[in-house]
């Protein structure tokens, strides 16, 4: 472990780890403010230097390590705030393996809390004391969230920063376990290494430009992959300050994120594609007129399918607020990647690939014309950097495909984390993937689908996800997308399509919110007669059943990504909390009064 450096972070050769860097910033930028935190989404309420965050990090890890916490696991469960992060440093300088979770909300389920905490072999939960108080039931009710060591971070003195053992971190060392979103099946444990995550930010750094002068805006979840690793990690990396949010602050008000961009001069932030979407349907006009987003560089785009139409509008919406099309740049990753696997860099336009919709079906790749009707704009999500090697490949035949075909996304890089916790057989088949016709390897098989252009990488879909209707493949996201824009009742970004086995042949199924206003207006029929329309037109599809559901009812993951396989096994149990289930174009309905499902003949799961 080396206290003092002779050189610039950027020339040293010591920076082994997360905790050199924050040593090297508290000693060389001791009175550099690193986080500052807006309460209400506007005004500052918190903020931390990095010589504060050092104190409060080694005051933690000293605390930590008087426990004989070294290599044990321990759960951040925290409210958006400040003190997730010194808790993170905090596990970090001790060598305590951080699990950032979802706080749970009081008196909802914590049945994935639980199931992380068995998985993990968890010992220790840290948090915040009022937080604690609040979820106190829960606790007390679920025995292995009770037999956790809870410890409230905020009631330890700085003075114990005196006690702190030192780190005996290196690039090896596991730095955290972040657990998957379970958008398409059961949560695992992510093994993410120092080397993994300074990789990373090397990598992100490459072509994002982030230098002293640079500032972010975050409202992203630090117990996302995003929020956590570019949100909080890499301005530390290159030593810039970051204005964190709450993401329901965002949600209730996306103006705020704009607002706070405007107003600290913000140069990168990042965010999915329905944030953006969100910006250009509720910041009204005359907010806009309030907004300087001309330093804005660096726009972030990913998590989620990026949608060419929403980069448009959005570019054109808030052209006037200075805000540039070659700021977006759209990206592509996974938490077993850890994180970014490519992006669009800084200043390019994003490339919009307009591609034959019938031949898509058949994993073909065909340039449309301007003319073609049935055709799908792709996102490209750009190039990767330094030492990352990306291949598509059959995913069935585990050979590559050619130019012209779609295949699953394999990626070799310094980047990619060392593999599921304590699941070895998953690990071994995830991680360790070798190409039959040349034996190339080992790779991470993504379970995404894709191909090359010129080097850069367009993503389709997930194999899991993909609905398979007389021999065509339909990706889920343009149906989705075809069903919310068939009515002003649907809301955006809050659909499922997926496919049932019904009489021996696969059938499609979707399922869309409601939008709040129209809940107690709706008129069923019209709603069923516009998606099904939609559907023929567009795809040439019949839905079997069309379900219509609560504001806020679709289930998904923490980080917002929709969990059809869930949607589609709740639909298959009879367990999915409907409003109007129509089957048909609408010759059988079931309303919400009737809870028992209708189901059909020789439906199978």
């Amino acid at each position: 472990m080396t206290f003092g450096f002779k050189y610039s972070l950027e020339q040293s050769r010591d920076m082994l780890s997360l905790v050199d860097i924050l040593i090297y910033r508290a000693q060389h930028q001791p009175e550099q403010t690193a986080y500052t935190f807006l309460g209400d989404g506007d005004k500052e309420t918190a903020r931390l230097t990095y010589q504060e965050l050092d104190r409060q990090a080694r005051a933690l890890a000293a605390y930590l390590q008087s426990l004989g916490a070294t290599n044990e696991r321990a759960l951040l469960v925290y409210p958006p705030g400040l003190e997730f992060v010194s808790a993170f440093f905090g596990c970090l300088y001790a060598g305590v393996i951080a699990i950032p979770v979802n706080p749970p909300r009081p008196n909802r389920s914590v049945s994935r809390l639980q199931a992380i905490v068995v998985d993990a072999s968890a010992s220790i939960a840290l948090s915040t004391e009022s937080f604690i108080d609040t979820i106190k039931r829960q606790i007390t009710e679920n025995p292995n969230l009770a037999k956790l060591n809870w410890v409230a971070t905020c009631t330890i003195a700085d003075e114990r920063s005196s006690a702190w053992q030192g780190s005996t971190a290196s690039s090896d060392t596991l730095a955290f376990l972040q657990y998957t979103s379970g958008s398409t099946g059961k949560p695992k444990g992510v093994m993410v290494s120092h080397k993994n995550l300074l990789s990373t930010s090397a990598d992100i750094d490459c072509r994002w430009e982030h230098n002293s002068e640079s500032v972010m805006v975050t409202w992203l979840p630090t117990f996302h992959d995003m929020g956590l690793i570019y949100g909080v990690l890499q301005p530390l990396y290159k030593g810039f300050p970051v204005h964190m949010m709450s993401p329901l602050s965002f949600i209730k008000r996306p103006y705020l994120w704009l607002k706070a961009m405007s107003r600290v001069r913000a140069t990168h932030s990042c965010a999915p594609n329905f944030a953006y979407d969100l910006c250009v349907r509720k910041v009204a006009p005359e907010q806009r007129a309030t907004l300087d987003l001309s330093n804005w560089g660096v726009a972030v785009n990913g998590s989620e399918p990026v949608r060419a139409d929403v980069l448009r509008q959005f570019a054109q919406t808030f052209e006037p607020c200075g805000f540039k099309m070659t700021s977006f740049c759209p990206g592509y990753g996974l938490a077993e990647a850890t994180l970014k696997v490519t992006t669009v860099r800084k200043g390019d336009l994003p490339t919009f690939y307009k591609v034959d919709a019938e031949a898509l079906e058949q994993n073909q790749v065909i340039e449309a014309t301007e003319s073609q009707e049935k055709a799908y704009t792709l996102v490209g999500c750009g190039y990767s950097e330094i030492d990352a090697k990306i291949v598509i490949v059959n995913p069935k035949e585990l050979t590559c495909c050619a130019p012209s075909e779609v295949g699953e996304i394999w990626v070799s890089s310094a980047s990619v984390a060392g593999g599921y916790w304590r699941y070895p057989e998953e690990t071994e088949k995830t991680f360790h993937a070798y190409l039959k016709d040349t034996g190339s390897g080992p790779f991470l098989r993504t379970g995404d689908l894709g191909f090359l252009k010129n080097g850069e990488l367009f993503v389709t879909g997930r194999i899991k996800d993909v609905i398979i209707i007389r021999g065509s493949n339909y990706y889920p996201q343009d149906i989705e997308l075809t069903v919310e824009q068939s009515h002003p009742a649907l809301r955006a970004g809050c659909g499922a399509a997926f496919a049932v086995e019904v009489q021996s042949q696969e059938r499609l199924v979707v399922v869309q919110e409601i939008e709040r206003s129209y809940l107690h207006k709706l008129d069923v029929d019209e709603v069923v007669g516009n998606i099904c329309q939609a559907l023929k037109a567009e795809h040439e599809l019949e839905p079997y059943a069309t379900v219509l559901l609560k504001t806020g009812s679709l289930p998904k993951t923490s980080s917002g990504k929709i969990q059809r396989q869930t949607c589609r096994t709740q639909f298959l149990e009879k367990t999915l909390d409907y409003e109007h289930l129509v089957f048909g174009g609408g010759f059988l309905k079931e309303e919400s009064s009737n809870r028992e499902l209708l189901m059909q003949p020789e439906m199978k799961i």
